[in-house]
This record gives structure tokens, C-alpha cells and sequence, in this order.
């Protein structure tokens, strides 16, 4: 195995997925070469990083690393693809690592955190899903409301808050923190609170509205 490890470029989704998502990342994805980070192993852990960081982000490249997504709805598209670097951190600060590189220069990286959330790294430390796994989750659930929806609308700022939910469910599977999903009877709503809070920018605040579902559209795939 060398440094740029040549795999195949049609993706194998990850086991512990939704059949939507797997769906999503086997036909929407494509692999490209990823780091071995196992031979950095020993000189990572030789710096003072604990052997469970270590780990923590080879068993993240090693499941996830060298895969390339459809750009997210949100975030300036997201990582251009997801793969993970040296830990940084400290044990009174915590430990994170780098989820893989921006699409275009932006205020902020994609990281995963000390508990294994994936969010952004800007003015302050903010978790968008509680795992990767839920990251790739919203992004498949974006793209398949996208194709079932006879409207999309866009919210922003203030007018977010003001958007009723009641009567609709949390989507679980994309194991949400500051971003959530929610289901209604005939809609989806995505809500995207990372960057206004991460920035400390309420004007980031935005949410998506997919309307018209059937069942196939709330709950297919």
C-alpha cells in the first residue's frame, strides 16, 4: 500500500446505512485515491498524539476517506472529498481531525470533533450531525427530496425561526445537531443552523422546504 492508495472508483457504501443513502453514495459517489495514514501511525503517536486519535482517523479513512459526493445543498457544497488528516488538539481541548478538504476558500473546514461529530471548524467548534455517517444521510435524504418535490423553497435569516413545525417528526437517521431534518404529511424541511452559529452570523440561518410528497417522497429509499 503506498501514500496515495489506488482503489476502485465505483464506491462500496459503508455498512450501517439507510438503503437511501447507500443508494446515494453507490451511484452518485466515486472513490479517488486516499491516504494510508497507517504509516504515519507510529510517528503520529511518536508526537504525543494518543494512539486512540490515532485510530479514531484511520478507522475514518479507512471506512469513508477517498470518497467524492454531489456538492451539499449547503456549506458551499461541502468537502470536495472526505478525507482525514492528522489529529491536532490537546487533551484539555480535545481532539479532532480534518473531514476532508473545502470545495472553494471559505471561512470555515469540515472536522470530525472530540466525540466524533462531524461539523465545522470557524469561530468556534460546531457540530452539524453526531457522525459522518449522518452527514452522508442528509445529503442522500437532500437529493432524493430534490428529485420527489414539486417545490423547493428557501428561507433565510430571521424568517427561519418563524417556520411551524409543529406536527412534524425529526429525521433520525441524519442524526442531527445544529442541522436538523424534519417530516411533515406532504413536506421535508432542512434546517441549516451551522453556519450562523459556528460564524456567529444569524444572517447564515437557512432552511429548505421540499413540498408535494407522497410516501415514496417522505419516506422512499
Amino acid at each position: 500500500m503506498t501514500a496515495d492508495e489506488p482503489i476502485s472508483s465505483v464506491p462500496v457504501a459503508p455498512a450501517g446505512l439507510s438503503n437511501r443513502a447507500r443508494y446515494f453514495v453507490e451511484t452518485s459517489g466515486v472513490r479517488i485515491s486516499r491516504r494510508d495514514l497507517r504509516r504515519h501511525r507510529d510517528a503520529w503517536i511518536g508526537h504525543g498524539i494518543p494512539a486512540s486519535e490515532v485510530d479514531q482517523a484511520i478507522t475514518f479513512q479507512e471506512r469513508w476517506g477517498g470518497l467524492a459526493l454531489p456538492p451539499a445543498p449547503f456549506y458551499e457544497g461541502g468537502p470536495h472529498s472526505l478525507q482525514a488528516a492528522c489529529p491536532r488538539g490537546s487533551a484539555e481541548e480535545g481532539w479532532s481531525f480534518s473531514a476532508g478538504s473545502c470545495r472553494v476558500s471559505m471561512a470555515y473546514g469540515f472536522r470530525i470533533g472530540p466525540d466524533g461529530a462531524f461539523g465545522l471548524d470557524a469561530n468556534r467548534w460546531t457540530p452539524l450531525h453526531a457522525d459522518i455517517d449522518g452527514w452522508v444521510e442528509s445529503l442522500a435524504l437532500a437529493a432524493h427530496a430534490a428529485r420527489c418535490a414539486t417545490t423547493i423553497t428557501k428561507v433565510k435569516g430571521k424568517a427561519v425561526d418563524s417556520l411551524d413545525l409543529r406536527g412534524y417528526e425529526q429525521v433520525t437517521e441524519v442524526r442531527g445537531v445544529t442541522d436538523t431534518w424534519w417530516r411533515g404529511k406532504d413536506s421535508l424541511v432542512a434546517l441549516y443552523r451551522g453556519a450562523a452559529v459556528g460564524l456567529d452570523a444569524p444572517q447564515c440561518l437557512e432552511a429548505h422546504i421540499y413540498g408535494g410528497l407522497d410516501d415514496w417522497g417522505l419516506y422512499g429509499g
